[in-house]
């Protein structure tokens, strides 16, 4: 019978003592209403499952600037009443007994510009389909590296324990490093070594901030989501390049997303086995964070044989709040996901908690 005791085994991640080795992935939830500034209803999603378990939580992506977003009613960090409503998160976690990283997030060539919240701070879905257009190109990448430093600084004055730079999904620094969407023919294009220097920028800018035990990233190697994906050859070339550059930063953790066909609605992706392919990459002090599609059992199957020292679950967070717990007391994870809430409605925050904060947890 499998067991799922390994997962219930502190491990030290840079400073930071982590009670288990389950992770909350960043989970996109859209419930920061009337704008994109955390509110009550936020707090109390985040102290349930902190209250549920969880070893280490990471945020939904917060954006680093008003002009990197994609979607309505996703929380920032890029402003002062921000980083505050932050704090009331931070502390709700931490007294539960959990740690908490912020993910940082830029979507880069995903935002359309004709998206409301790039001209003004209320921010509405465009009517119709008004389909891609040319990424407006950045003359400099440098000084979006400095948006990443300052949400970081911000990140550390809300008490954040450390923050991943989202480096997955095709957004901005994902964009960089595939030559399927870098085009660039500068010092910030071209190489596998160009095409990874924003990467590593924003990583060095984040550690100058946080120091780099406190910092983390996460990576899709197989691409797929929003259009992303090299040949094979390409991909492994890039990412055993860019991983072992990272590795040397001696970071928090790495985080590596498994193929999976939900992430790959265009069928563009690179199959291949990512933790086998590039977790023998990252070495102590830094940990690898496994993610995607995992059951409780496998994860703890990949803890016990050294594949990953951490295992990060998204959807059973949605619909559990105290996933953890139930996986530790053997409770069956029975709740039933209701997909019409899952981002939310964009009313307001009282209505919003349906599909956010009133899934059950058990009875112990």
């Amino acid at each position: 019978m499998a067991t799922t005791q390994a997962l219930f085994k502190s491990i030290q991640v840079g400073p930071l003592t982590i009670k288990n080795r389950i992770v909350m992935s960043a989970l996109t939830r859209s419930r920061s209403v009337p704008k994109d500034v955390p509110n009550a209803l936020n707090v109390e999603y985040y102290r349930q499952r902190a209250a549920g378990g969880c070893g280490l939580i990471v945020t939904e992506g917060v954006l680093v600037s008003q002009q990197g977003t994609e979607w309505p009613n996703a929380p920032g960090i890029w402003s002062k009443e921000q980083t505050q409503a932050w704090k009331k998160v931070v502390d709700a976690v931490h007294a539960e007994g959990s740690v908490i990283f912020a993910q940082l997030w830029h979507t880069g060539r995903v935002s359309h510009p004709d998206m409301p919240a790039q001209k003004k701070l209320v921010c509405q879905t465009l009517p119709g389909l008004p389909g891609y257009v040319t990424p407006t190109e950045v003359s400099d990448p440098a000084t979006l590296v400095e948006l990443f430093k300052r949400a970081a600084e911000n990140a550390k004055e809300a008490g954040f324990d450390g923050v991943e730079a989202h480096g997955a999904n095709g957004y901005l620094i994902h964009e960089f490093l595939d030559s399927t969407s870098n085009k660039r023919t500068d010092k910030w294009g071209g190489s596998k070594e160009n095409r990874s220097r924003f990467g590593l920028e924003v990583l060095k800018a984040l550690t100058d901030v946080f120091g780099a035990d406190r910092v983390a990233i996460k990576l899709s190697p197989t691409g797929g989501y929003n259009d992303m994906g090299m040949p094979l050859e390409e991909t492994l070339e890039t990412f055993n390049y860019f991983v072992s550059e990272v590795n040397k930063l001696n970071l928090a953790y790495i985080a590596l997303v498994r193929y999976s066909p939900m992430l790959d609605p265009t069928e563009r992706g690179t199959k291949h086995d990512v933790i086998a392919s590039y977790g023998h990459l990252i070495t102590a002090p830094t940990k690898v964070v496994a993610n995607c599609g995992f059951t409780p059992e496998e994860a703890a199957q990949y803890i016990e044989e050294g594949k990953a020292d951490l295992v990060a679950f998204g959807f059973a967070w949605i619909t559990h709040p105290d996933f953890a717990n139930r996986v530790q007391h053997g409770k069956p994870l029975d709740n039933a996901p209701d997909f019409a809430t899952l981002y939310g409605t964009g009313a307001s925050e009282a209505e919003e908690a349906k599909g956010y904060t009133d899934y059950p947890a058990a009875v112990y």
